[in-house]
């Protein structure tokens, strides 16, 4: 039965990418924090049922806050677990109850939901690509991996053919445009991208825009490869934390404030739907925090 008051859904983000070791789990942690500092509700669910990378980013981040009693804040996280059944489509289907649970269970209660996929074409990877509406795919910046959208000729670097991502992904677009006329907003990101300019950079640059035109995706300039972004895992921080010496556990770096600045610019280009209630939401708690460390005056006390 339909409700007599319908609710929103929350807005989906997939990030997605066949080819391993793209950077997904580290865009997916940063899109999550800088969501929840806005005052959002936010919903993770981690589909890599093999790594797990994205879970252990969080608990990581969970440890870490309450050593240090930072009050990090952190998702409302979900983790669907690989089924061992004997055979294909029982574990298929074991897997798409606890992926459907976990939507059912946050879609009407959140925001958005952040959803990482693992490096494999799967039942639930088909999935979820077919529910975002964002999908961000980070492709690192060389044609190793470039090879994961499409096949270029080795002399002029044109298009050839476009790869299975490719198609799947336009396939799942062109389903969810005919079931309620939702164009899924793709966007891919230019990841560990060299601080020097280079010909390869440029002729990855190019052929990338050449593809978006024909693809229909959006283009963001990119993060460039630094260090500071395997540091932050282990500690389940992220650039758009506090850098103050005693979170980051190191003396921060121009490194940390570069960093800081190209995912805020990520985050701008990805055109998320931030409602005003949520950025009050963010005033309020850190108005409240502030007011916690201050310590109470007499005077306080006794007007109690």
């Amino acid at each position: 039965m339909r409700e007599s008051t319908p609710r929103r859904s929350a807005h989906v983000i997939v990030v997605g990418n066949e080819k391993g070791g793209s950077g997904k789990s580290t865009i997916s942690m940063h899109v999550i924090v800088h969501l929840l500092k806005l005052g959002q509700k936010v919903a993770s669910i981690d589909l890599d049922c093999r790594q797990h990378t994205l879970t252990h980013y969080i608990r990581n981040r969970q440890r870490w806050s309450d050593r240090w009693g930072l009050g990090l804040p952190l998702p409302q996280h979900f983790m669907p677990t690989r089924s061992e059944g004997d055979t294909v489509r029982l574990n298929e289907e074991r897997e798409f109850e606890q992926f459907a649970e976990a939507i059912g269970s946050c879609e009407r209660n959140v925001d958005f939901i952040v959803i990482d996929t693992p490096a494999s074409d799967s039942y639930l990877m088909r999935l979820a690509h077919s529910m975002a509406d964002t999908l961000i795919t980070p492709i690192n910046d060389s044609f190793v991996d470039f090879d994961v959208l499409a096949h270029v000729d080795p002399v002029n670097f044109e298009v050839q053919s476009t790869s299975h991502f490719a198609r799947m992904v336009r396939e799942a677009r062109r389903k969810r445009r005919i079931v309620d006329e939702v164009m899924i907003d793709w966007v891919v990101v230019r990841n560990r991208v060299a601080t020097l300019d280079t010909r390869n950079n440029r002729r990855v640059a190019q052929t990338l825009a050449d593809l978006a035109a024909q693809l229909g995706f959006r283009v963001c300039a990119g993060i460039c490869e630094r260090v500071v972004f395997r540091e932050f895992f282990p500690k389940g921080l992220t650039a758009l934390d506090p850098i103050e010496e005693d979170v980051v556990d190191s003396r921060p770096s121009l490194s940390h404030l570069a960093a800081r600045r190209e995912i805020r610019q990520l985050i701008e280009y990805l055109r998320l739907p931030i409602d005003e209630r949520g950025r009050r939401r963010a005033e309020a708690r850190r108005t409240w925090i502030e007011s916690c460390r201050e310590p109470l005056e007499l005077g306080d006390i006794l007007a109690r």
